[in-house]
C-alpha cells in the first residue's frame, strides 16, 4: 500500500531521519522529518495552472504547532490553536526567505509549502527542522525549484561553535544563529549575538553553511528514489519585448532616476511608464505585446538602468556613493508625557519610537509549546501606509511587522540590564513615520535613543545599517544604507546591527542564487564603518541613559521575603495583598522566591507598602516599643494591634502603674497607645505592656518604676535602727 523511501544520517551528534510515501501522499510533495524527537510533516501543493493577471510568484509558506506535539492543550476559551502565534509567522518567514529566490523565474503558479509541527522532544527546536522538511518536500514535488537548501543552527560558546545547539544550550551561548543555503552558496541568515566582532559571525555563517551539505545531499538521494517528474516549464522569453521598452526610455530612465527627492523620481518614473505602454501598447491598433509583458519588461528596463549607473559610475540613485549614509538627525524627549521618546530620521526614513516602562503586572505571557513563560522586553513595530504617501488597509500587524518588529528587538535585547538590576517590564513601539529604505534599521536607532531617554541603562548604544548588493557576472558593489528602490531592485538585502564592540543582530536575504564568502565580508566590513558613523550621529542626541527615570515612569523597589511569609502577604483569596495595593495605591508582584516588587509613580506608596510587607513579615522584637491600636477590651485586659497584622494582649496588670479595676477605665477601642513587646507566654501568646511606657513620649519607664517601687518599700518598712 505505501511506498515508503527514507534518507538517515547522524547530524550534530543526533540522527536525522527524512521520509516520504507514507503520509499525506496527494500533496505534490510530503517529507516526513525527525530529529532527535522532534517531528514534523513538509507538504507542498501547487497549482496546475498560472494564475493570469500577476507579475510575482505566488508563494505561501505556513508554519503550524500543534500543541498536542508537547503533550499539552492548548489555552483559550476554545481550547483549540488560533491564529498563527508570533513564532509561527517568523518561522514561516524563516522559510519562506532562503527558498524564493531559487524558483525558476516566471513561475506564476498557485504553490503553498505547510509545515506542521507533530511532536516536539523540548530539546530540538522544529524551525531547523522544518527549513530542511521543506526543501526535501520541494525537491520531491516537481515543480521548476532549483534547490535544494540545507539549513542549521550555530551556537557560539567558550571560542567554539556548535552545531544545532539543544534548547537549553543557547542561554550559555552568545550566539543563536540560522543559516540556510544552496550546497555552493549562502542564501539567508538570522541571528542574535552578543558583541561579537564581524569575524566570529562570519565564521559561523560559513561553519553552518559547511555542516548541513550532508543534509543537502541526503535529500538529492531522496529524490532520487522519489521524486516526481519535472513539470513542463519554460520561462516566458521577454527578450523582444525588453529590447523594445529599452529602446524607448533608456535614456529618460536614467534622467528621472536622476531626481534625488523620492516623490519627484517616483512621478518622472510613472511619465515614463505611461509613455512606453502608450507607445507599445496603443489603444487603437494592432497590439505587439500585451500590456502585462509591457509593464514587466519595464520593471526590468528600471533595474538595469539602476544597475547599470552603479557598476559603471559608482554613483547611486540619490547621487551618493556606495559607502556614504544618509544625513541623520536624532532627537529625545520628543513626546511630552512618554516615559521615553525619540524621533530618528535618516534621509528619507523616519522613526518615532516610544519606550513605556512597566510592572510585572505588565509582562506579556507566552503560550509556547515549551510551555507558558513572561517576557519583559516587547518591541512592536508598526508600518502605516502614509509612511509611503499612499492609501491602505490598517489592521493588526502582517509577517512583515512581526519579522521586522522581532529583528529590531534580536537587535536590542543583548543590551539590556538584567531583570535583577532593573526590575521593569518594556515595551518599545517604532511608529515609521516615513520609510525610503531600512525602517527597521532606524527602529533599532530610534529604539536605543528612546530607552536611553527612558533612563534604561543599556550597556552600550545600539545602532543598524541595511546593505545592499549589486552583482552581475564578476562585478559587484555593495551599498551602505540601501533606499527602496536599491532594496527592490538589488541583489541583497543584507542588516547588520550592534554596538561600538560588536554585532548584536545580522540578517540577510538573498534574491540571486546566493552569495561567496568574499562579499559577506566585504559586507561586514563596509558595515562597521557604517554602524559606527550611525552611533556618532546618534551620539549627538543621547549618550548615555539618563540618570534617572521619567517624571511620568513608575518607580520599582524590590525587596525579599522569606518563602514562608508568601501566603501571610497575600492573605486568604488574596484579601491583605488586595487590601494593600487599596490602601497605598502601589502595585505589588510577588513570585515564588519571595521577590517583592513595589511600583508607583509615588515615592510615599511605595513607602507605605513596603512598611506594611515589611511589618507583615519582620518579628517583633522583644523590648521594643511600638505604636498600637486598640482592638477590643475584655475583662482581663486589651487586645492591642502594634506590629502590621499582630495583635497581642495588655494584661490588665499591665495597662497602667496603679492597680486597675476595669479596663475601659484605661482604654477604650481604637484608642491609640505605645506598648512595649515583653515576648510570648508557653502558649506562644504575645504579651505587651503599656505600663511601662510613657504614653506621652514613648520612653520605657521600667527602671523608673523600679525605682519607685524599692523607694516605696523603703518608706513601709521606717527609718532603719541604729545597731
Amino acid at each position: 500500500m505505501f511506498d515508503v523511501q527514507r534518507e538517515e544520517l547522524m547530524w550534530g551528534d543526533r540522527k536525522l531521519v527524512l521520509e516520504t510515501g507514507k503520509v499525506a501522499r496527494q500533496a505534490d510533495g510530503a517529507v516526513m522529518a525527525t530529529y532527535g524527537e522532534t517531528s514534523v510533516l513538509a507538504t507542498v501543493v501547487s497549482a496546475k495552472e498560472p494564475k493570469a493577471g500577476i507579475d510575482f510568484l505566488p508563494l505561501t509558506v505556513n508554519y503550524q504547532e500543534r500543541a498536542y506535539a508537547a503533550g499539552r492543550i492548548p489555552g483559550g476559551y476554545f481550547k483549540r490553536e488560533g491564529r498563527p502565534s508570533e513564532k509561527e509567522t517568523l518561522v514561516s518567514r524563516l522559510i519562506d526567505r532562503p527558498i524564493r529566490p531559487l524558483f525558476v523565474e516566471g513561475w506564476r503558479n498557485d504553490t503553498q509549502v505547510v509545515v506542521t509541527v507533530l511532536t516536539h522532544d523540548l530539546e530540538n527546536d522544529p524551525d531547523i527542522l522544518a527549513m530542511v522538511a521543506a526543501s526535501a518536500a520541494l525537491t520531491l514535488s516537481g515543480v521548476p525549484f532549483m534547490g535544494p537548501i540545507g539549513a542549521a543552527r550555530v551556537g557560539y560558546a567558550n571560542g567554539q561553535y556548535s552545531l544545532n545547539p539543544l534548547v537549553a544550550d543557547l542561554d550559555a551561548s552568545s550566539l543563536d544563529l540560522v543559516v540556510a543555503g544552496t550546497s555552493d552558496a549562502v542564501l539567508m541568515v538570522e541571528s542574535e549575538a552578543k558583541e561579537l566582532s564581524e569575524e566570529v559571525l562570519l565564521g559561523a555563517v560559513m561553519f553552518g553553511h559547511k555542516h548541513f551539505q550532508p543534509v543537502i545531499e541526503a535529500i538529492v538521494r531522496l529524490a532520487e528514489k522519489a521524486a516526481k517528474e519535472p513539470r513542463n516549464f519554460s520561462a516566458p522569453e521577454n527578450g523582444d519585448v525588453e529590447k523594445a521598452v529599452l529602446e524607448i526610455c533608456e535614456s529618460e530612465l536614467r534622467e528621472a532616476y536622476k531626481n534625488t527627492v523620492k516623490q519627484e523620481r517616483y512621478a518622472a518614473v510613472d511619465a515614463v511608464k505611461a509613455k512606453v505602454v502608450a507607445a507599445l501598447c496603443p489603444a487603437e491598433g494592432e497590439q505587439k505585446f500585451s500590456p502585462e509583458k509591457v509593464k514587466a519588461a519595464f520593471k526590468e528596463a528600471q533595474s538595469k538602468v539602476v544597475r547599470w549607473n552603479i557598476l559603471d559610475t559608482g554613483s547611486r540613485i540619490d547621487g551618493r556613493d556606495v559607502r556614504t549614509v544618509r544625513p541623520i538627525e536624532s532627537q529625545v524627549g520628543v513626546l511630552p508625557r512618554a516615559h521615553g521618546s525619540s524621533l530618528f530620521t535618516r534621509g528619507e526614513t523616519q522613526a518615532l519610537v516610544v519606550a513605556t516602562l512597566g510592572t510585572g503586572e505588565d509582562e506579556q505571557f507566552i503560550d509556547a509549546l515549551e510551555g507558558t513563560y513572561k517576557e519583559t522586553f516587547l518591541l512592536h513595530y508598526n508600518f502605516p501606509p502614509y509612511s509611503v504617501g499612499e492609501t491602505g488597509r490598517m489592521g493588526s500587524p502582517g509577517r512583515r511587522e512581526i519579522g521586522h518588529g522581532k529583528l529590531a528587538w534580536r537587535a536590542v535585547h543583548p543590551v539590556l540590564p538584567p531583570a535583577h538590576e532593573f526590575p521593569y517590564t518594556i515595551r518599545v513601539v517604532s511608529e515609521i513615520t516615513e520609510s525610503n529604505g531600512s525602517s527597521s534599521m532606524a527602529s533599532v536607532c530610534g529604539a536605543s535613543l528612546s530607552l536611553m531617554d527612558a533612563g534604561v541603562p543599556l550597556r552600550r548604544p545600539v545602532a543598524g545599517i541595511a546593505m545592499g548588493l549589486i552583482l552581475e557576472g564578476e562585478r559587484y558593489a555593495v551599498l551602505s544604507d540601501i533606499l527602496g528602490d536599491e532594496d527592490h531592485l538589488g541583489d541583497m538585502d543584507f542588516k547588520v546591527a550592534g554596538t561600538e564592540a560588536g554585532i548584536t543582530s545580522l540578517q540577510m536575504d538573498i534574491k540571486i542564487a546566493g552569495i561567496t564568502e568574499e562579499i559577506m565580508k566585504v559586507a561586514l566590513e563596509q558595515a562597521q564603518e557604517g554602524r559606527v558613523h550611525i552611533l556618532g550621529e546618534m551620539a549627538k542626541a543621547l549618550t548615555d541613559a539618563r540618570p534617572e527615570l521619567g517624571e511620568y515612569a513608575p518607580r520599582i523597589e524590590t525587596m525579599q521575603i522569606p518563602t514562608d511569609k508568601i501566603r501571610e502577604v497575600i492573605g486568604t483569596g488574596g484579601k491583605v495583598i488586595r487590601e494593600i495595593v487599596e490602601k497605598t495605591g502601589a502595585k505589588i508582584n510577588i513570585d515564588d522566591t519571595g521577590t517583592v516588587k513595589i511600583a508607583s509613580a509615588d515615592g510615599k506608596a511605595i513607602k507605605a507598602a513596603y512598611n506594611w510587607i515589611r511589618s507583615i513579615v519582620a518579628e517583633a522584637e522583644p523590648g521594643m516599643i511600638y505604636d498600637g491600636t486598640v482592638v477590643k477590651t475584655m475583662e482581663f485586659g486589651a487586645f492591642v494591634n502594634f506590629f502590621g497584622a499582630k495583635d497581642g494582649l495588655v494584661h490588665i496588670s499591665e495597662l497602667a502603674a496603679q492597680r486597675v479595676a476595669k479596663v475601659t477605665d484605661v482604654v477604650k477601642e481604637g484608642q491609640k497607645v505605645k506598648v512595649k513587646f515583653l515576648g510570648q507566654d508557653d502558649r506562644g501568646k504575645i504579651r505587651l505592656s503599656m505600663k511601662v511606657v510613657d504614653q506621652e513620649t514613648g520612653e520605657d519607664i521600667t527602671e523608673k518604676l523600679k525605682a519607685e517601687r524599692n523607694a516605696e518599700q523603703d518608706r513601709a518598712r521606717g527609718p532603719r535602727q541604729e545597731a
